[in-house]
């Protein structure tokens, strides 16, 4: 017995390749569309009319696109690093500090408190009960 597809029921092994096509169209439309094909071609065109090529054709194209060269990312990589040491040890001054404040706080909460254990309630005038009012000017 022969089994023969209709176009109305492709195989499934089409349907995939189809929808693989489909794939590779949409995503040189989004390329086209965004400026990344013309940006490559203006790269790529330019290292083709180099005289004497360079030595490093990746690094000729990083430059062109605005990238860093290698040296440059090096350099960057290190100075990132080092700042991550230095917030790393301002992180835990900062943590320290915070530690420190609110011991502060707490023995300051703690000596008021005593403080006011230890006073006598003073007795209040019968003439003024309340804040006293500042007359408006």
């Amino acid at each position: 017995e022969t089994h023969i597809h209709s176009e109305e029921n492709p195989s499934p092994r089409i349907n995939q390749m189809m929808e693989k096509e489909a794939k590779k169209e949409a995503f040189r439309k989004y390329l086209e569309s965004s400026g990344v094909v013309d940006a490559l071609t203006k790269v790529l065109v330019a290292l083709y009319e180099q005289n004497q090529k360079p030595s490093s054709a990746i690094e000729f194209v990083q430059q062109k696109l605005g990238g860093p060269s290698f040296s440059e990312y090096e350099k960057l990589k290190l100075e990132m690093t080092e700042l991550q040491v230095k917030y790393n040890e301002l992180l835990a001054a900062h943590q320290e500090t915070c530690r420190q404040l609110e011991q502060c706080r707490s023995s300051s909460t703690m000596a008021s408190s005593e403080e006011t254990m230890d006073d006598k309630p003073q007795p209040q005038s019968a003439s003024h009960e309340g804040p006293v009012e500042e007359p408006l000017q």
